[in-house]
């Protein structure tokens, strides 16, 4: 395998603005692949391209509300456009918002439906035949759809119920597509992070927002590098490797 096993690839990130998915437009871009940059923050997309044009690699900012289909649609095409296909697509955008039943509002639960499901949805039907033709047409015989979902899609705990719906959801969706698209060599996998020293955790409510902090302070969480360190290994397997579930959690976690 080369230095640069992207090497002609693209990849689009959502969530690109910060934290795993700004670590993962950097590691992708290592890796040789140029990289379309998916977020709402103008200002952010533009400095993690900044960094990896810094490095020799090659980054678009994007900004888009893909909560919007038509924007979702728009920002695959503004990817096309710059770069002239789609090898890989990241599913990283999505919003943590822990609360009880009784003490949440519809509104949050609407917001999370909103960006881990709803958006997820828009850009992926926007990108599949793209990944398809891709994965016919690339060097590597292969394109790659990861989908970056939770420790919570796995065991549910109080005061994430509508996250972990989210994240549940998300996995079997994943693996419905894994089996749709096996066929047309177009990867599907899921990366589960455990606790992440995050922004995400900043949106919380005051006192979930402390009961979080307790836990990541007992232990040492992971970092948004390590995330996109799991991603990067997962999309530069050679074809005859398939890497469908990854769950990463921080070494002292017990949850």
């Amino acid at each position: 395998m080369s230095d640069q096993p992207l090497n002609g690839a693209v990849a689009l990130v959502t969530g690109a603005s910060s934290g795993i998915g700004a670590a993962t437009a950097r590691r992708l871009a290592r890796e040789g692949a140029a990289v379309a940059l998916v977020a709402r923050r103008r200002d952010r997309l533009d400095q993690v391209a900044r960094d990896i044009a810094g490095l020799g690699g090659h980054a678009a900012a994007v900004e888009a509300d893909i909560t919007e289909p038509e924007r979702a649609y728009e920002a695959v095409q503004e990817t096309l456009e710059r770069f002239g296909r789609l090898d890989i697509l990241v599913n990283n955008a999505g919003i943590m918002l822990f609360n009880s039943a009784l003490h949440t509002t519809v509104e949050e639960w609407d917001r999370m439906v909103s960006l881990n499901v709803t958006a997820l949805l828009h850009i992926t039907h926007a990108a599949v035949p793209h990944l398809i033709d891709a994965a016919a047409t690339s060097p590597r015989q292969v394109a790659d759809l990861v989908n970056v979902s939770s420790t919570a899609g796995r065991v549910a705990r109080p005061g994430s119920s509508a996250y972990s719906l989210t994240k549940f959801g998300l996995n079997g969706f994943a693996e419905s597509l894994r089996q749709e698209l096996l066929r047309e060599r177009v990867r599907v996998s899921v990366v589960e992070p455990g606790t992440m020293d995050t922004e995400l955790v900043n949106r919380l409510g005051d006192a979930t927002r402390k009961v979080a902090r307790r836990q990541g302070d007992a232990i040492e969480a992971l970092r948004a590098e390590d995330i996109a360190d799991a991603i990067g290994y997962i999309v530069t397997r050679e074809r005859r490797v398939a890497v469908n579930e990854m769950l990463v959690r921080a070494g002292d976690e017990i949850w």
